[in-house]
Formats: C-alpha cells, sequence, structure tokens
C-alpha cells in the first residue's frame, strides 16, 4: 500500500508537500526509471495534465493519479479562460449582450446568439412577431455552424492521435461555412448577427444560390473524413470501447447532445420543443447503441448529413420568402442600422445614413437614444434552451424593467458533459483520458464564462 501522502489534495500547502517524492524523467532508460520508482516502495504518482493540453479548446487543467499507465482518479480544474461574461453583460445594453454571449464557445457562436435573442424576446412578449424570413436565416446560420462545431470536434480529436490529415480536411471544410458567414455577416466568428426581434440583416442578393453551390463541397468533405474514420483500424481501436457512458449515468449527470445520442436517446429540443420553426423542417435524430468515444464521432457526421438536409430546406423558404422582413416591426425595439457588406466587411448604408444625419432629425435622435441606451424590457425572468452542438444550450435572464440584464445565466452544455470525464476515463489507460476528452469536445469559453 502506497503513502496516502502522496495523492493530491484539494488546497494542499507548500508546507504539506514538502518531502513528497518527485520523478523527474529526464533521459535515460524508462525501465530505470520504473525500477527506481519500485525501489521506493511508491506504487502511484501524481500527473498534471495542462492547463495547457491536447483535445481542449481553450485552457482546462486534469489533475490524475497514475498507477503506472492506468489512471485511478481524475480531478478537472477550470476557470482558467474565465471572462466573467455573465457578469458584464448586466452593465451593457440587452442588445450589446450579443456581442458577450457569442464569444462563449466561440466555435459555435451563433447557437448562444440566438438563445440567447430567444429568452429576451420571451420577455418582451414578441416571440410570435419575429418574422419567419428572420428565423429562417436563423435555422439557416445554426445548421451550418452545427456542421462546423462537429468537424472541428473529430479533426482535432483525430489530430491529437497524430492523424494530422484528418485535421486538414476539416478545417478544409469548414473554411466554406466560414465564407457564407463572412458573406452574410460581414464576420467569420463572433458575428453578433442575431438580434433581439430578428437579424441584423436580410441576406445579401445571390446568397442562397451561392450557398447552393458550396454544400457539395462541404458534403465531400464531411463524407471524406467519415469515410477515413469508419474504415480506419487505427481509429476503431482507439476510439472503440473507450469512455464508455451507459445511458442512466449519462441521464444522472445531465449530459446531453452527441454523448447521450449515442447511448440510444433521440433526445433533442428541435424535434420535442421545436423554435425558431423547426416544426416545419424535416429531420432525423440519429442514434446509436453504446455511448464510447467511437460512436459520438459517429453521431457527429449523421448530425452533419442531418443539417444539411435543414440547410436545403432553408435555402427554399428563404427562396420563396424573398422581401419579406427580418426584424420586429416595432421601432422601439428594432436595431436601426441597415448594414450592406463592404470592401472593409462591414459598412452602414447610405440610405440609412442619409436619412438620419440628413432627412429626419426624429430618426436621428431615435436612432441616438436605441444604440446608447437600448431598448427596456419587462421586469421578469425567462429561460429559453436550443438545441446546441453539443447539447442544450440554456439561458436565464432577469429584467427590472431597464436597459440592461439584472442577471444572465448560462447553462452550457460542455460543462454538465465535462462531468463525465472521470467516469469514463477511471481505470483506463492514460492515452485513452486524451480520448476521452476529445470526445466531449469542450471549449473552455462556455465552461468558465
Amino acid at each position: 500500500m502506497s503513502d496516502p501522502k502522496i495523492y493530491a489534495t484539494p488546497g494542499a500547502t507548500e508546507a504539506e508537500l514538502d518531502g513528497l517524492p518527485n520523478f523527474t524523467a529526464v533521459g535515460g532508460d524508462w525501465n530505470e526509471i520504473s525500477d527506481e520508482a519500485a525501489r521506493m516502495a511508491e506504487e502511484r504518482i501524481v500527473v498534471n495534465l495542462g492547463p495547457v493540453h491536447p483535445s481542449t479548446h481553450g485552457v482546462y487543467r486534469l489533475l490524475l493519479e497514475l498507477d503506472g499507465e492506468y489512471v485511478r482518479e481524475i480531478r478537472g480544474a477550470t476557470g482558467f479562460l474565465h471572462t466573467g461574461i455573465e457578469k458584464n453583460m448586466e452593465y451593457r445594453t440587452w442588445t450589446q449582450g450579443v456581442a458577450y454571449v457569442t464569444r462563449m464557445d466561440y466555435v459555435a457562436s451563433f447557437f448562444q446568439e440566438v438563445g440567447y435573442c430567444l429568452a429576451v424576446e420571451r420577455l418582451l412578449g414578441i416571440e410570435g412577431d419575429v418574422p419567419r424570413r428572420a428565423s429562417q436565416i436563423r435555422v439557416l446560420l445554426m445548421e451550418l455552424q452545427r456542421i462546423a462545431s462537429h468537424l472541428v470536434a473529430v479533426g482535432s480529436a483525430l489530430n491529437e492521435l497524430g492523424a494530422t490529415t484528418m485535421m486538414t480536411i476539416a478545417f478544409r471544410t469548414r473554411e466554406d461555412i466560414l465564407r457564407i458567414f463572412e458573406r452574410i455577416s460581414g464576420l467569420r466568428m463572433n458575428n453578433e448577427f442575431v438580434r433581439p426581434g430578428g437579424v441584423l440583416e436580410d441576406v445579401p442578393e445571390g446568397t442562397t444560390d451561392y450557398i447552393r453551390g458550396l454544400l457539395p463541397n462541404i458534403r465531400r468533405g464531411t463524407a471524406e473524413m467519415e469515410d477515413i474514420v469508419a474504415a480506419n483500424p487505427i481509429f476503431k481501436a482507439r476510439f472503440q470501447d473507450v469512455g464508455v457512458l451507459s445511458l442512466s449515468a449519462l441521464m444522472a449527470l445531465g449530459q446531453t447532445g452527441p454523448g447521450l445520442k449515442a447511448a440510444g436517446l433521440a433526445w433533442d429540443l428541435r424535434k420535442s420543443q421545436p423554435y425558431c420553426g423547426y416544426e416545419d423542417y424535416e429531420f432525423d435524430v440519429p442514434v446509436r447503441d453504446k455511448s464510447d468515444a467511437y460512436n459520438r464521432a459517429m453521431i457527429r457526421f449523421e448530425e452533419c448529413y442531418q443539417s444539411l438536409r435543414i440547410v436545403y430546406q432553408a435555402l427554399d423558404l428563404l427562396d420563396a420568402s424573398q422581401g419579406e422582413p427580418v426584424m420586429v416591426a416595432d421601432k422601439k425595439i428594432a436595431w436601426p442600422a441597415r448594414l450592406s457588406i463592404a470592401t472593409d466587411g462591414q459598412g452602414t448604408a447610405s440610405e440609412h445614413v442619409r436619412e438620419i444625419m440628413a432627412e429626419s432629425m426624429e430618426a436621428l435622435i431615435h436612432h441616438f437614444k436605441l444604440v446608447t441606451e437600448g431598448f427596456r424590457v419587462p421586469a421578469g425572468q425567462a429561460f429559453a434552451m436550443v438545441e446546441h452542438a453539443k447539447g442544450v444550450w440554456g439561458c436565464h435572464i432577469v429584467s427590472s424593467g431597464g436597459t440592461r440584464p439584472y442577471r444572465v445565466h448560462v447553462c452550457d452544455p460542455g460543462f454538465h458533459n465535462l462531468q463525465g470525464l472521470s467516469m469514463m476515463a477511471e481505470g483506463g489507460l492514460l492515452a485513452d483520458a486524451i480520448v476521452c476528452l476529445a470526445s466531449i469536445d469542450p471549449v473552455m469559453g462556455g465552461v468558465d464564462r
């Protein structure tokens, strides 16, 4: 039995750590190192993995207790990427809050923008007033974002195992999606395009045909990655039966997303609690029979194909709703600026500038007050959820009746999914812990907030 003092103790001081054995590998034969450890009669060692380490978008620390190559205990530490986003939002207008939520999970930002705006619209009582064309644009952007997020998840996981080609294919395919985002919003990431009441601007002319021209490339890249994963014996050996969680364990831990669907539960808010008109789209919720690292990856591929189905339907609906508004009619809420894509990526439409600067003093005053002060939201609280690429994303907002939120709290799926890492990886090999973490696909910007 090893000395219990060797185990990591939360909050241990430097004095408590004095005298504990240290193992430093600086070269030589690993057998000699292990033999030396055996002579010292120590069975387990504690290793820091991180705060900067593979398979994580952001900064995350793992404290692992190892018995040889086997993981006996895992403790996670978050907060290294803490930005205070939720607190900062209390000092910004309701519209400015979009700029903060989009930066949480920066790999899948449109989900946060839509979820936050749905909560604000619920408090405003305008859920039924959001134009259908705005909802169609939201669906289009979210489903393209889902594909991009899943490709990065699988590509980065394989990259940590040495399969750099998968990362290359993932980012090459994602590039087409980012070009679509840039064409619509002027920005590739952190778009701030979805606003309470609708979206900032209608899609530029010819955008639907432009997207249709890129979708075959996106499908081809997704299929190429899937073929490599499904047929590669090395990938299967590293991912199959690794990081297994039962359905009951997933439910107890409050996990959602690909992990839950891989266990066989077809839980998807787009079906169970539709929003943004998802009830009008035809798609399936893919499921598997075991939630291991392999099936979680395959679920992501299958969701990509379903997202492509939705994107094609959204494009047809956008063609049919051409010319319809994309923002609520209430001028006390509707953001006054009309942005048009320029050579610099963004620019304010000349017609709008001419009206507020030369033709209408009232329009100028309204523009100034709405931009600087924002609109008022009735006192109360609201909660809205969306089916994020990583699971269920929720936003709880509280209003005191002013132009700023009183409180904003976010339920990020990455945080809940990380709770299952210990159950996945303990008892397995150290190398498998990286696979388990990659299969969760956490983005620490959403976890730390």
